[in-house]
């Protein structure tokens, strides 16, 4: 019994397929199956029932369950950890979605260093469910992300919310004159793109995708291009005049989630990344 024997059980039980937990772990779907026979044979008990619609953790499995992920988690944490150098404590994860960092990220490990300086930093920049798939398995403490999966023993709460508004680089633009060559489509995960489908659907594919705000930003400025942006980023720009909103183009909520363990390695440790996270959206 090992940890890619441990790591194949949680992905199987997150998943629901054996096939799908073989494309996660990037192995074949008979070495997955191998894993978990050999989980099984030293437990002397089956994990998964296994149906036709996918597998189901049977009552052992639910068992197992928590120590498995317990495990994954210690020894991803040890890995990280033993290559510190002797001024720094230990090791804090934080995964931040990539069109969250402009709003957070910086200050969140700005504050960090500012509290705990004998404690190192790993910061991952991904999306929603490579994130949540780190956190549970232990390569991050926290994760910023927008679209919360639930996985088992997995807490994901609401953090924040925010407005996506329409903004230009050219006054007086409209909804309907905003959608030519420099229309912007920014990728603020699958939510919102169901949502901006409903809204525009008589408008043809934008030309330019982007999936960083920050950019979008750029072009807005120094092209005269128009994107979906989040309000609370572009209000100084928009005080300033050096950007305008689009006033007759519908608006989006944007919620905004944490994604943490229930049962914490270092509890202390996370608590300090949540209050930090926490301070930075109510200051």
């Amino acid at each position: 019994m090992n940890i890619d024997h441990m790591r194949a059980f949680l992905e199987v039980a997150a998943t629901g397929s054996f096939q799908l937990a073989a494309s996660r772990l990037n192995v074949t779907q008979s070495t997955i199956s191998a894993r978990i026979r050999v989980l099984e044979e030293r437990l002397d008990r089956p994990l998964f029932s296994r149906r036709r619609t996918g597998a189901e953790l049977t009552m052992a499995g639910h068992h197992f369950h928590r120590y498995a992920q317990t495990a994954v988690q210690a020894w991803e944490q040890a890995r990280h950890e033993i290559a510190l150098p002797e001024s720094l404590s230990s090791v804090i994860g934080i995964g931040v979605h990539p069109t969250l960092w402009d709003r957070v990220a910086f200050d969140w490990i700005e504050r960090i260093h500012n509290r705990a300086p004998d404690i190192a930093i790993r910061t991952t920049v991904d999306f929603s469910e490579t994130l949540t798939r780190h956190v549970c398995d232990g390569l991050l403490d926290v994760a910023a992300i927008y679209a919360p999966q639930q996985r088992p023993n997995l807490i994901v709460e609401k953090l924040f919310e925010d407005d996506l508004i329409m903004v230009s680089g050219t006054e007086g633009r409209s909804a309907s004159t905003a959608w030519e060559k420099d229309y912007i489509y920014v990728d603020w995960g699958h939510d919102f793109a169901k949502e901006h489908s409903l809204a525009f659907t008589d408008r043809l594919a934008p030309q330019l995708k982007i999936d960083h705000p920050a950019l979008a930003l750029t072009f807005v400025q120094k092209r005269n291009a128009t994107a979906y942006l989040l309000e609370s980023a572009v209000k100084p720009y928009l005080d300033s005049g050096a950007i305008f909103r689009v006033e007759d183009a519908p608006r989006f909520r944007r919620p905004t989630y944490l994604a943490y363990p229930d049962n914490p390695i270092d509890p202390e440790r996370l608590q300090l990344a949540l209050d930090e996270v926490i301070a930075i959206v109510n200051g």
